[in-house]
């Protein structure tokens, strides 16, 4: 199957599917603050614009990862990167609160098609260690995709206002579209007739649940992205309106952040060459858990303190942010590695379940919004010990056979 795609070109459309979830968040965060004066919306009903969107992509994969297991790759991406180009459109042009969430919500479920397929293809076309390293390829793409997100965002938002912003993601979405009619090729080797029917879908669903190569890996990906979406939901309120900052600085920032990832993916793919993904996944948990109880730390000290700044939450965020680059790939690629018959399907629940917590997590943070910096601090903390907890423990005592 590889033959009929070079390698770069597999690993530059990864990288454009999976960027495609950082495009839809991180390019609209520095409009966030203006779209919600602008509709007259609510801190929840702003906050709901991302949850919603989240929960919808989460759920849409438990249907496009049978559907794709059952009919390729190929047919599920085309439709789902068409239905994202629709739904970009309209949130672009929402003339209130309530079309926007709609929008996003349908934003989501045409997402989930994009990002569910790719950690498909990669477990379709590699074993569980190529796989890896491919997803830290496909993530390095990821990380410079979302470098430009947040800049681009803040400088169309101070130019040209929150819709310009909005409206960038119909044009990725169209580029995408026409990258995979043009270059994809199907790279499921078999289908399987019953993904879909009831029965099976639940049996396999209790298979991928009962696996502990799955659950390891599933929660390792999850409380690693819940990290980073609770910097999301938060940054914004944080540097553009509790510090002050413009949208364009606040675009910078974020740059930055993304630059700290892109370290941690070549890290990530140096240390697989060496030693063992336990190993590795174990070593970059000690910068998290530096990264998130620093933050905590710096949060409370500087309450009322001129000294207190951009600076004392970018630099935890960095820290935790370059162990992101090796938890994501490793993680994403061990919880799909056991499952080479319906790797659709487990792709599917594991960012099912990956994206029911940010649904939860947003609506935790939506509710103690009062002090932002606070509640970003207290998310950060405790998923950074969540993450180290299972690296060093779940996920360590794997046996050597498994990623």
């Amino acid at each position: 199957m590889t033959s009929m795609m070079s390698s770069r070109w597999v690993v530059l459309i990864l990288a454009l599917l999976l960027g495609l979830q950082a495009v839809t968040t991180d390019l609209y965060l520095p409009a966030l603050p203006a779209l919600k004066a602008e509709l007259g919306a609510s801190m929840p009903q702003a906050q709901l614009t991302l949850t919603a969107l989240l929960l919808a992509f989460g759920l849409s994969q438990l249907l496009w990862g049978p559907l794709s297991d059952r009919y390729g790759r190929r047919p599920v991406l085309l439709v789902g990167m068409g239905a994202y180009v629709m739904a970009s459109t309209a949130c672009a042009f929402a003339p209130s609160m309530d079309w926007l969430i709609a929008g996003r919500i349908l934003q989501g479920i045409a997402m989930g098609a994009a990002v569910m397929a790719a950690r498909a293809v990669v477990r379709d076309l590699y074993g569980p260690v190529d796989g890896a390293r491919v997803m830290s390829k496909a993530l390095t793409g990821l990380g410079v995709i979302a470098c430009l997100c947040a800049p681009l965002g803040g400088l169309l938002t101070d130019l040209a206002g929150w819709r310009s912003a909005l409206l960038a993601l119909t044009v990725f979405g169209s580029l995408t579209w026409w990258l995979l009619w043009f270059r994809f090729r199907e790279t499921l080797r078999e289908k399987n007739t019953q993904a879909f029917h009831p029965p099976s879908l639940l049996r396999a669903w209790i298979e991928i649940l009962r696996n502990p190569t799955f659950r390891a890996y599933c929660a390792l990906s999850a409380t690693s992205y819940l990290g980073l979406f609770t910097f999301l939901a938060t940054s914004s309120f944080v540097f553009v309106g509790q510090m002050g900052l413009s949208n364009t600085h606040y675009g910078l920032l974020m740059l930055s952040m993304s630059l700290s990832y892109i370290v941690g993916t070549f890290i990530c793919r140096w240390l697989l060459l060496r030693l063992r993904v336990q190993q590795v996944v174990a070593m970059a948990a000690v910068f998290t858990l530096c990264g998130g109880l620093s933050m905590v730390v710096l949060a409370y000290a500087g309450q009322g303190q001129s000294w207190y700044g951009p600076w004392s939450v970018m630099v935890p965020v960095y820290l935790f942010m370059m162990a992101h680059g090796v938890h994501q790939p490793c993680g994403q690629s061990g919880a799909v590695s056991p499952f080479p018959h319906m790797a659709g399907t487990a792709s599917a629940l594991n960012g099912f379940l990956m994206m029911l917590g940010a649904f939860f997590m947003g609506g935790w943070l939506g509710r103690h919004m009062d002090q932002p910096a606070l509640a970003l601090a207290q998310g950060m903390g405790f998923w950074s010990v969540c993450i180290s907890a299972l690296a060093w423990t779940w996920v360590r005592r794997l046996s050597q056979e498994t990623v």
